[in-house]
């Protein structure tokens, strides 16, 4: 029994007639969406080569992987279109086939634990997107089973071939596709996993406040142990102070500070008084001797000297 093989078609010819299968498409209005490999690499941002390298860790998949990486590098996917839940393209061949690709919903447990994961760690979503945060960041996104990417459980594959694998050369080159729209668009993998990137941020902004950086123990202390003690009401600065270079006050020096402080206005009211306190001194030591000027005047009928009696 001989098997029925199709005759080979070039690339050349396959891509003249995927141009005119999509002349007539956008006629009815219908625009397709080919996929363009620059190059030899398939992917070239973080989305992308992620994808792809999650893709060729399916041990299911990699006696067809290698066909399908042949296909997209040389244009055969003349159309592809990513929705929730749905992968959707159009492969040239010996024939134009049509390949649909249904990929589960993450999970919503697994989609809350990942975000709860990252609370705190993602500030923008262009940087996610990007792919320029953290490597832990991004490990914990596209980790296998917890991440964002499918498990082969997940996918279900078909495509209007005749070949009868569950993943043929067709569907693979789809599959290597998605990676380099994502190269283009990596939001498109939240919407085809069906989940809000925003959700990411959300969470960022309902942080508690118990999950702030709460201020050094030593200086709590340091605050409560001096207005506790002294009786004095800490000032709340306006605006942080300015940073320097010395080292942080003890809480012995600060109590040494703060007692100085306090005894200050008392010793400058003791040093406006002197002056008068001396003079009242003075004042007081010539008392007697004015009262002998007196008495000796009395007795020789003499004034007294102009400086006793000034006193």
């Amino acid at each position: 029994m001989g098997w029925d093989y199709k005759p080979y078609v070039s690339v050349a010819a396959r891509r003249a007639q995927a141009d005119k299968a999509a002349k007539k498409a956008a006629k009815a209005g219908h625009a397709w969406s080919p996929v363009t490999v620059q190059g030899r690499s398939i992917a070239k941002t973080f989305w992308g080569k992620a994808w792809c390298d999650n893709l060729e860790a399916y041990s299911d998949f990699e006696n067809r992987l290698p066909r399908g990486r042949t296909y997209v590098r040389n244009g055969s996917v003349v159309d592809l279109q990513i929705q929730p839940g749905k992968i959707t393209a159009r492969v040239t061949g010996s024939e134009l086939y049509q390949i649909v690709i249904d990929i589960t919903a993450l999970p919503k447990a697994q989609w809350q634990a990942l975000v709860q994961d990252c609370t705190g760690s993602i500030a923008t979503l262009v940087e996610l997107l990007q792919g320029k945060l953290s490597q832990a960041v991004m490990e914990r996104m596209c980790k296998p089973q917890t991440g964002m990417f499918p498990a082969p459980r997940q996918i279900k594959m078909a495509c209007s071939c005749p070949d009868w694998a569950g993943m043929c050369k067709h569907v693979a080159a789809t599959l290597y596709g998605v990676g380099t729209r994502l190269d283009e668009e990596p939001q498109l993998l939240f919407t085809l996993r069906q989940v809000d990137a925003g959700d990411l941020l959300t969470a960022q902004a309902a942080v508690s406040p118990a999950r702030a950086k709460k201020p050094a123990k030593a200086r709590m202390l340091a605050d409560a142990t001096l207005a506790d003690v002294f009786g004095l009401d800490m000032a709340v600065a306006d605006a942080p102070a300015e940073a320097t270079t010395d080292k942080p006050m003890s809480a012995k020096r600060a109590k040494k500070a703060v007692v100085e402080k306090a005894a200050a206005p008392a010793a400058r009211k003791a040093a406006v008084k002197k002056p008068a306190a001396k003079k009242a001194v003075a004042k007081k030591a010539a008392l007697p001797a004015a009262k002998k000027a007196v008495a000796k005047k009395a007795a020789t009928g003499k004034p007294a000297a102009k400086k006793v009696s000034a006193l």
